[in-house]
């Protein structure tokens, strides 16, 4: 039965190409993507709130409080025993940093177990109280649900990077009920060019996904809260809240990076996951918001309970103290910052996109009310927390234009674009003059992974390898031959160059054509008696396997060559690599790179 799968699918496929263009098809594929995207959506955010809520609600034991400070720990570790179970033969990553990288490198490849695995690691480790956020996995158990539907169907790179895509769009759509945002999303996060085309496909499975998810699980992330315009008077202090929060961005990126190299250092995972869920449940007890995803104290505050955070905390009995709920806010937003990042660099799944609003939310809170408390104005606290989610979100992820329209989808808050406009521009700016590249493309971009279109040619030279434009039909000579012994090979030969190479396998030296001539026709008498390794001489400069395209094209024009050699790292002949090589390569990935979202 199996055998004969590949045929069905050929048959299929052909089928369909005679009935309909590959264009009409796309779309199709896209509402396919979007019905199972928006299930998948709808599925963890089902699972994730249904361990959350019998942790909390249906356990009954006089001493379960106690067991908030190892829930982490137990939801970090049954993540981490699940991976090293079941996903043996695969691997396993999390974030959207993955998903950039098979768009940029993996020709749109995502491992189909992501499909499930993402959903059941991130609903352990958020349900036990992970603080971490739901979109980042279901965002890429989208994308593996589209790439895996494409290369089913045998489609191609840019046919397969659409779904993708749609893919994401699906997952975000579902998870906040938010098919523009979700759309947006995956333009400026997964796709950095479009042609106008490409919004049908996003758009379709867009909104399916969250038609899906809402007749599934239609409990709102947060209810209606901003009703009002704006006021004119409090322009200046949403410009000041956007300076705070495009500063506390760079701040966050700048952590990620240290945490991540701290935790790299702990080589016994176990280890990790124990001090790792024991100082997440220290936070949590200390910061009952860090628990889980953290909207439940967004949306409190948004219904006007300012003491929210304190009343629900050890600190309760100072809740009436303004200033004291103020300062409260402000640490909880940095402990939020960390207690995310030992989340996902200790084993457990989630992403930063939901941190991200809960801290922006808090921040924007913490602002406003301080304002408040001093007299001199009376801000509109709950447009303040929406604007500072968008700005947290502009400011970290590098996308503004999501985060407009993502809180202002979740939150009603369409009176207030103008000032969501503003603040996701101003916290941009500031964090991209510090940070050129997001939270998500920094790793790839100092590996030359990322595919970019700000310098195009950068860009398609770090998608080469070596490995594929290397060239070995050359004859090799030894170095104890004589000219006349391969008169044969080098007359009939169309390379112009030959390497001369020890019976080790080791590079002596190359000889051009031009001199093997001269002396097989008579015109050098005087070589005629040398062997090639006396004829050899040393190459203008030898290129490594492990060296990157651009080295390569940097070392040709600065020596105005055309052919290098190429050796190993102990010195072993491997072959040639030549512009030609290269440019032919270049133009190849060059249509490809520039069709890929016709």
């Amino acid at each position: 039965m199996q055998k004969h799968r590949p045929h069905i699918i050929y048959r299929l496929n052909q089928w369909r190409m005679r009935r309909m263009s590959n264009r009409h098809f796309l779309v199709i594929l896209a509402v396919v993507v979007g019905v199972f995207g928006g299930l998948a959506a709808a599925a963890l955010k089902g699972l994730t709130h249904s361990i959350a809520s019998f942790l909390q609600d249906d356990v009954q034991w006089q001493y379960k409080y106690y067991l908030y400070l190892f829930f982490p720990l137990i939801g970090i570790l049954l993540s981490v025993m699940y991976v090293r179970r079941f996903i043996r033969k695969g691997t396993f990553e999390h974030g959207m940093t993955p998903i950039i990288y098979a768009i940029s490198r993996k020709s749109s490849r995502i491992q189909p177990h992501n499909i499930y695995s993402q959903i059941i690691t991130s609903a352990l480790t958020i349900g036990f109280g992970g603080s971490a956020g739901l979109e980042a996995p279901i965002a890429y158990s989208g994308s593996a649900i589209g790439a895996n539907a494409g290369r089913f169907f045998g489609l191609n790179y840019r046919e397969v990077t659409m779904l993708l895509a749609c893919g994401a769009a699906a997952g975000i759509a579902g998870a906040f009920n938010s098919p523009v945002a979700g759309m947006i999303f995956a333009i400026e996060i997964l796709l950095p060019e479009f042609s106008i085309p490409a919004f049908i496909p996003l758009l379709m499975s867009a909104a399916t996904a969250s038609v899906v998810s809402r007749l599934i699980y239609s409990e709102p992330l947060f209810h209606l809260v901003t009703d009002n315009n704006w006021e004119f008077e409090a322009l200046l202090f949403y410009m000041l809240l956007a300076v705070i929060i495009g500063l506390f961005s760079i701040y966050f990126a700048k952590i990620s990076t240290w945490a991540k190299a701290l935790f790299s250092k702990v080589k016994n995972p176990y280890q990790k996951i124990g001090m790792s869920g024991l100082s997440l449940g220290l936070l949590i007890f200390l910061f009952p918001a860090l628990y889980g995803e953290g909207y439940l104290a967004i949306q409190q505050i948004l219904d006007g309970r300012m003491d929210a955070l304190l009343a629900n905390s050890i600190f309760s009995d100072y809740r009436h103290f303004g200033i004291l709920i103020v300062i409260y806010t402000v640490i909880t937003v940095f402990a939020k910052s960390i207690a995310s990042l030992i989340t996902l660099n200790s084993g457990g799944n989630g992403g930063v996109f939901g941190p991200s609003l809960v801290m922006g939310g808090l921040l924007g809170f913490a602002f406003s009310y301080g304002i408040n408390l001093t007299g001199l104005i009376e801000l509109n606290v709950a447009n303040f927390v929406v604007a500072g989610m968008a700005a947290a979100l502009s400011g970290i992820m590098h996308a503004p234009l999501t985060a407009i329209f993502l809180i202002a989808e979740i939150t009603g808050g369409y009176a207030l674009m103008v000032p969501l406009m503003l603040v996701t521009a101003i916290s941009y700016l500031i964090n991209r003059a510090t940070l050129k590249y997001s939270i998500y493309t920094k790793v790839l971009a100092e590996s030359g992974d990322l595919l970019t279109h700000e310098d195009k040619d950068r860009t398609v030279l770090s998608m080469m390898k070596l490995r594929y434009v290397l060239e070995r039909n050359f004859i090799i000579l030894r170095p104890d031959e004589l000219p006349s012994d391969r008169r044969h090979d080098i007359i009939h030969t169309k390379r112009n160059i030959f390497p001369v190479v020890d019976y080790d396998g080791k590079l002596l030296g190359i000889i051009y054509s031009e001199r093997l001539f001269e002396i097989l026709l008579g015109e050098n008498p005087e070589k005629e008696g040398k062997t090639m390794g006396e004829l050899a001489e040393k190459p203008v400069d030898i290129i490594r396997m492990d060296a990157n395209m651009e080295l390569v094209m940097l070392k040709m024009n600065k020596e105005d060559i055309w052919i290098l050699p190429v050796l190993d790292n102990e010195d072993n002949y491997m072959g040639f690599v030549s512009k030609s090589a290269v440019f032919n390569k270049y133009r190849a990935l060059l249509m490809r790179q520039g069709t890929y979202l016709e």
